[in-house]
């Protein structure tokens, strides 16, 4: 199970990541842009590292205050869905 998680949220992360670098590089050359609700739908998935470390990397969406609140809340979120998930379903 926690193996399963594993590969889900290494997934989710990379899928993220690469969607922001895809907007970014779109923005640049002024063409059709990825929705933010789905940029940030998969931040809420799980993808906050990918997400964060693309602002941080890619340099994309970081003067976007609502977008960061909203990446913060998604680690927060997951950061205690974890923890009690596996208390819960495999302890």
């Amino acid at each position: 199970m926690m193996l399963a998680i594993f590969i889900y949220l290494v997934l989710i992360n990379l899928v993220s990541f690469c969607f922001m670098y895809v907007d970014k590089q779109r923005a640049i050359k002024n063409q059709w842009r990825i929705p933010e609700l789905t940029l940030l739908l998969l931040c809420l998935a799980g993808g906050f590292i990918g997400t964060f470390l693309a602002m941080k990397y890619v340099r994309h969406k970081t003067k976007h205050l609502p977008f960061h609140a909203c990446v913060i809340f998604s680690a927060i979120l997951w950061l205690f869905a974890i923890p009690f998930g596996y208390l819960k379903y495999v302890a």
